[in-house]
């Protein structure tokens, strides 16, 4: 099965890499679907949504992710987001509390946040 290789990278730190068959991504122009060999391409991400990457070890990789750029190159795919958060960090709890707030932006993160956690909003 051909693959290719994919960086989520936050302003902090790189948040996962690896080999993978398939990444997810909403982006402003709509959602895309990238496999191996796609073609090069670069994309903003929608504010405050998830990115799916299928690994090759057959893991499924949820991260919520904020801001930012989705590049696809020969070399793979490189998803560089403002946050990001995986789904075994996401304190569902608080994503909870976060999505009555009264600021649109923490919304938005608590929205992804738990929808990369597996609850909906």
């Amino acid at each position: 099965m051909a693959e290719m290789s994919v960086r989520l990278v936050a302003v902090e730190r790189e948040v996962w890499s690896g080999q993978a068959t398939f990444v997810f991504a909403r982006t402003t122009i709509g959602e895309i679907g990238v496999l191996p060999h796609h073609l090069p391409m670069l994309a903003e991400l929608t504010e405050g949504e998830m990115v799916r990457i299928d690994a090759t070890e057959g893991d499924v990789v949820h991260a919520a992710v904020h801001g930012g750029f989705i590049s696809v190159t020969e070399e793979g795919v490189s998803i560089l987001a403002e946050s990001a958060e995986l789904r075994d960090e996401i304190d569902v709890e608080q994503a909870r509390v976060d999505l009555q707030s009264d600021d649109e932006e923490l919304r938005l993160k608590a929205r992804a946040r738990l929808h990369a956690a597996g609850h909906e909003a």
